[in-house]
């Protein structure tokens, strides 16, 4: 099993979005969801390879940039086409303020 890896403050993600982590030449995003909770998936989508960092969040999905395809960023899964492949998710915990994953 890796490490976990200290990707960002807690105060550094708004309520509802999104930020992007960059780790060992991978992109990830890290969530924060209405319920104050953190979650990490890959951060390029799975149709094109189009970055999520500027795409929308709208309670547990955040839609692509590019062709508006859409994921749970719980679960991973594709929910809206284009996109038809799942993203990978990541573990999350939360310690002194810090986001951490295990990738």
């Amino acid at each position: 099993m890796s490490d976990w890896i200290d990707a960002c403050a807690t105060d550094d993600i708004d309520e509802e979005d999104l930020i992007r982590f960059d780790h060992g030449g991978r992109t990830f995003a890290i969530y924060r969801s209405p319920e104050d909770e953190f979650f990490c998936t890959d951060g390029l989508c799975t149709h094109e390879q189009v970055h999520l960092e500027d795409g929308l969040v709208m309670e547990h999905t955040i839609e692509c940039p590019k062709h508006n395809g859409r994921f749970d960023y719980r679960t991973g899964e594709a929910l809206r086409a284009p996109v038809c492949v799942n993203l990978a998710t990541y573990e999350v915990k939360v310690e002194a303020g810090r986001v951490l994953i295990r990738i």
